[in-house]
């Protein structure tokens, strides 16, 4: 018995003692923290190549739209009046001198739609047109389908006036026989909606338009909103315009679209034979001195779209390697570099686009 009661005491008593307990938690605890550690950055990284890739998506659906209406601009109308095919602005001042002036850019043309209409005569006052036997006759379109529709009516090539008018369909005149075809138009010209190169108006004699044409129009106007407050009586939400800085829009019609966010540039440049001398003279941008005659012979247009993340990462280090410049804005064009990085990503695209119907001497149905 006494034994026993002697092994029982010097037997050991279970459970850990506080030091154990506190080097466990200890342990523990720096484990923890560790894994916190890294899936926080983890996160972080996600969440910033997450924003790369946005505006990656963003500027390569803006440039997609942007050449596809380049090389169409011109698409559907007379040879005649390539020079307002095309309008241009060089770094235009949004804010009376903000440190990013971007460009602008307006195209006109039959870029969705096929229409060309030849005008037996035209009776501005009453705004019909009447048209050459059989017009309607050529395209599918349901009688129905034109009720709506903006067209532009353009006056006859051989005719000294250069004033097109942009009128709203009411509806179309159109039996079978292929003869007695008219278009009624709305009176008034369509609001907000001015071609290029102020082609906008009436010619004083409303005969400056027999022998001229009818297409459905389109006036695409690719411009980027820096401050988010862009003047004008159009620019409201049941208009389109959604008042936040970095969007690129493409007005049509009118009506703004905005196409693409975290937009920080946008940059156009121009080329042609100005001096027709068979050569192209090389980029510039748009020259307010061309005239229309230079204007008529652009041939290429050449776009910068520079996307730049709406926050600055935190997961890179602070020292960027010289020379490198992707956390800082670049030249492009004319329009100046920043001073020094922000630390915010960017991504930048380039294409450059033919505008085929001022630089080849086909389409628009054999009038060329």
């Amino acid at each position: 018995m006494k034994r026993r009661l002697r092994a029982h005491a010097l037997r050991r008593p279970g459970g850990f003692t506080m030091i154990e307990l506190l080097v466990g938690a200890s342990v523990m605890l720096a484990a923890v923290l560790g894994a916190l550690a890294i899936y926080a950055r983890s996160n972080k990284v996600s969440a910033e190549q997450q924003m790369v890739t946005e505006i990656q998506n963003d500027v390569r659906s803006a440039m997609f739209f942007l050449t596809r209406d380049l090389r169409m601009a011109g698409a559907g109308l007379p040879e005649e009046f390539a020079s307002y095919f095309v309008q241009g602005w060089d770094n235009e001042s949004q804010t009376g001198g903000g440190e990013v002036q971007p460009d602008r850019i307006r195209l006109m043309g039959n870029i969705d739609d096929p229409l060309n209409l030849s005008i037996h005569s035209y009776q501005g006052s009453s705004v019909t047109v009447d048209l050459e036997d059989y017009s309607f006759e050529q395209y599918s379109y349901p009688d129905e389908f034109y009720a709506n529709k903006m067209v532009v009516i353009l006056p006859n090539p051989d005719s000294a006036c250069r004033a097109a008018e942009i009128r709203v369909i009411t509806h179309v005149t159109h039996n079978t026989g292929g003869n007695t075809e008219k278009i009624n138009c709305s009176p008034g010209l369509a609001p907000g909606v001015d071609p290029p190169g102020g082609l906008s108006g009436t010619c004083p004699d409303s005969n400056n338009y027999d022998g001229g044409s009818v297409s459905f129009i389109n006036v695409k106007e690719y411009w980027l909103d820096t401050t988010g407050a862009a003047a004008g009586a159009a620019m409201t939400e049941a208009n389109g315009y959604v008042g936040e800085a970095g969007v690129l829009y493409c007005t049509h019609n009118g009506v703004h679209f905005p196409i693409a966010r975290n937009i920080e540039n946008f940059q156009v440049e121009y080329n042609g034979d100005m001096n027709m001398d068979n050569d192209l003279d090389g980029w510039s941008p748009w020259n307010d001195g061309w005239g229309i005659d230079e204007i008529a012979r652009l041939q290429q247009i050449r776009i910068w779209i520079l996307g730049r993340t709406p926050q600055a990462l935190t997961s890179v280090g602070k020292t960027v390697p010289g020379g490198v410049h992707v956390y800082r804005r670049p030249l492009l064009s004319n329009s100046p570099a920043a001073a020094a990085d922000d630390m915010h990503r960017r991504f930048l695209m380039d294409s450059t686009s033919n505008v085929r119907n001022m630089s080849l001497n086909l389409y628009n149905i054999g009038q060329r």
